[in-house]
């Protein structure tokens, strides 16, 4: 088995000095031999891109409509067809990629850090701290995920009491909220309630089998504190599998925003949603099959793309394939 090292410049005394390369750098270069995983990056990273340069790179604005050529097909002038508005179906995919990308990054985040956050007091604290936490994490698994998420959007998003205006409403200042952020705040809110558990339960499973290593019970007799020994001992050795996971779960998110968005929860029309899109299309898929095919395409591109991304950071933060 090839040795872990790196050559580096010579020393002053005209001999060669070897630099050891980390672990994090050793999980990259695995991860540049893995083609499945570096194609589903170049794929996130080109959807990634398009969504950011949305206004430059769309033909049309997603909200232009076009009525003389609704239920167009794909063509010279709109290159994948139009929607029965007349609006340009490439340029609704490219402001939709905002969307399901926003919310499978930001699922993502939110659970890493509400489940790392709290599995790591979980299993650090231990006893009756560690039992009550972890029987509040089996309580929310109880809930069925997306029933809770329709629940809480459809809480919010229903009319307010006229009689309520004028004092303040918490419930009308996150509407107001949600409108802002392009009615994506409540699928945020729902994500964030129902996603991190698993997450939890991992890295509590993990802390609990390093907080008494060696390394880590030498760093505690020498007098660090405990958020010096979680911060610099014990996070990096569980940040590996938990980035693996998230990566992993990023398509489910997607599915929650697109299914919302196919039964009218997600994302407030105009604003474009692949879920949306596909919903639309589905009403005129037997005149204009382009409707459901280049969203549904879209999709499965991306959920492919991260799960081979997903796969492939398995493999290189994988301890046995060092």
């Amino acid at each position: 088995m090839k040795r872990t090292e790196a050559r580096a410049p010579t020393s002053t005394f005209g001999e060669p000095t070897i630099r050891q390369r980390s672990e994090w750098e050793e999980a990259f270069r695995r991860l540049r031999r893995n083609k499945a995983a570096m194609l589903g990056l170049a794929v996130i990273v080109t959807l990634a891109v398009l969504a950011i340069a949305a206004p430059l790179v769309a033909p049309f604005h997603f909200a232009d409509d076009h009525l003389e050529d609704n239920f167009t097909g794909p063509g010279s002038k709109y290159l994948l067809g139009t929607d029965f508005l007349g609006r340009d179906v490439l340029s609704r995919l490219i402001y939709g990629t905002r969307v399901s990308l926003t919310i499978g990054v930001a699922g993502a985040t939110m659970a890493t850090i509400i489940g790392v956050t709290w599995g790591t007091i979980a299993a650090y604290r231990g006893g009756f701290t560690d039992s009550v936490m972890m029987r509040f994490v089996d309580l929310m698994y109880g809930f069925p995920t997306l029933l809770l998420i329709i629940l809480i959007m459809v809480f919010f998003r229903a009319n307010v009491d006229p009689s309520s205006e004028g004092s303040f409403s918490l419930r009308e200042t996150l509407r107001s909220l949600d409108l802002a952020l392009g009615s994506l705040l409540f699928i945020f809110i729902g994500i964030a309630i129902t996603s991190w558990m698993t997450t939890a339960r991992l890295v509590r499973g993990l802390v609990l089998s390093l907080k008494e290593q060696e390394f880590v019970n030498a760093a505690r007799a020498l007098g660090a504190s405990d958020r010096r020994i979680i911060l610099r001992h014990l996070l990096p050795n569980f940040l590996g599998p938990v980035i693996v996971a998230e990566t992993l779960n990023i398509p489910t998110y997607i599915l929650f925003e697109a299914f919302l968005s196919f039964i009218g929860l997600g994302v407030n029309p105009p604003v474009p949603s692949w879920g949306a899109m596909i919903n639309e299309g589905v009403q005129a898929m037997r005149s204009s099959p382009h409707l459901v095919l280049f969203p549904s395409l879209t999709m499965v591109l991306a959920l492919l793309s991260f799960n081979f991304l997903g796969d492939g950071l398995r493999d290189a933060l994988d301890p046995r394939m060092r």
